[in-house]
């Protein structure tokens, strides 16, 4: 088959070198940095050759495909060089989509994304479809499709797994919004960044379905852009009458679906805000289209259980409830989070900028925040933005430190809110790890 080389020994790495090695291609996997124990046991039990610590590019420029960790940007010389070399470059989701019949549901979006695929692999679960989830989020898409054979796949996917596709092709792709977020990788560029997001629909025809938020200013403009039958949603406004979609009417859902028209009350959704209300439509408009039963669909959604580090309730204490939403790496996760908040909130932000700008959020802290605690290596932007709207802000070193302080500003019916708007990786490995740490200085109180 040729010589495969992985770049990236994480979750999707370690899955497209085991699919390599199944597909009978001679695989070697490259991390600069030092692989985990648990994937370098892998390796070493398919006996797959790695190298770690740095990439030596004579085992590298020699290779027929390469399928490159979503982490490493196309700016660094290795990859300029290996593109020089005409080798070809792919995302572990365009390999392993090549080797698999499966009937795939794409998700992608700035925020909500998580959220959604959750939810539609929990309706087809529950519909009882041979179904796996994978991509951004849980085992690898290479790994399930190495290991299993699924029927179906619902698929989270973010900019940076898109950015390497060249004939991947969802049947259903949902695009949940478009807003500023990662711009530091798209050379500050917001049209770079939306061009990404639409490469989900770039190849798909019109026997495929795109279901997008029809409230989405970039996505109105962007949209034409697709060749596949539209399922917009909205929370706001009013579809055409007949048109095909989902909709917010007198506090009901209202879907309607080529033949199959059905409603159901807002108030069943195990999720609150307007944003999981679209994440809710999105998933049932995906369902339908597979045919599920819509009592499957509602039942499903009454008793979804959210994603953790999204929104995530940990504990009331004295009171006060303390809530995880370390997954809101951007302003606009955030400010749906802030947009949930019915309790004077104390607020925990920061992290690594990654080009934000926060006066999107001034309204919502002005009507929910009374406190804020920073929680960065530089609050700089923050300070600045902020230091005027509410009576208390201040810097901390540490999360133990700012769940401390959190405690102590408190009051009876306050709700303590993480939620960073900005990426982990200045003091923690990442969101999940983020997320963790302020569980247990909650719990430690």
């Amino acid at each position: 088959m040729g010589r495969l080389v992985v770049l990236g020994a994480g979750e999707s790495g370690i899955g497209a070198a085991i699919l390599g090695k199944v597909k009978k291609f001679d695989v070697f996997v490259s991390d600069n940095g030092t692989i985990a124990q648990k994937y370098k046991d892998v390796l070493l039990h398919n006996k797959i050759q790695f190298e770690e610590g740095n990439h030596t590019a004579e085992k590298l420029l020699n290779a027929d495909i390469v399928v490159k960790s979503p982490g490493i940007p196309d700016s660094i010389p290795l990859i300029k060089s290996l593109r020089k070399n005409g080798v070809k470059i792919v995302s572990e989701i365009e390999f392993a989509a090549t080797y698999t019949d499966a009937f795939l549901v794409a998700i992608t979006g700035s925020n909500g994304k998580t959220t959604t695929a959750l939810l539609t692999y929990h309706i087809l679960k529950k519909a009882g479809l041979n179904v796996g989830l994978a991509g951004n989020i849980g085992k690898s898409f290479a790994l399930q499709v190495a290991k299993n054979k699924c029927d179906y796949y619902v698929l989270e996917i973010s900019s940076f797994q898109l950015d390497d596709i060249f004939n991947f092709k969802p049947d259903v792709a949902i695009i949940t919004n478009i807003s500023e977020d990662h711009l530091d990788r798209y050379n500050y560029k917001m049209q770079n960044y939306i061009d990404s997001k639409l490469k989900i629909t770039q190849n798909q025809t019109d026997t495929d379905y795109l279901i997008y938020d029809a409230d989405d200013a970039y996505l109105k403009s962007e949209i034409k852009k697709s060749k596949a039958q539209l399922m917009p949603f909205t929370g706001l406004n009013k579809l055409k009458k007949g048109a095909d979609g989902a909709q917010l009417i007198n506090n009901k859902i209202a879907i309607k679906i080529k033949q199959e028209e059905y409603k159901m009350e807002k108030s069943i959704l195990a999720l609150a805000g307007i944003h999981n209300t679209k994440n809710a439509m999105a998933a049932a408009m995906a369902s339908t289209l597979l045919k599920v039963r819509k009592e499957t669909i509602r039942e499903s959604l009454e008793d979804f259980e959210g994603a953790e580090h999204r929104l995530e309730q940990v504990l009331k204490i004295q009171g006060v409830n303390y809530i995880n939403d370390s997954k809101a790496t951007n302003v606009n996760a955030t400010f749906y989070a802030l947009e949930c908040m019915d309790n004077p909130t104390i607020w925990i932000v920061g992290g690594v900028d990654k080009g934000n700008d926060y006066t999107a959020l001034l309204p919502m802290v002005r009507e929910h925040v009374k406190a804020i605690i920073c929680l960065g290596v530089d609050n700089k932007k923050i300070l600045e933005t902020f230091s005027n709207v509410v009576d208390f802000i201040m810097e901390t070193a540490g999360m133990e430190e700012a769940v401390k302080i959190a405690h102590k500003l408190s009051e009876d019916n306050d709700t303590v809110l993480l939620s960073p708007a900005c990426a982990s990786f200045d003091l923690f490995d990442n969101y999940e790890d983020r997320g963790r740490q302020f569980k247990n200085a909650v719990r430690n109180l």
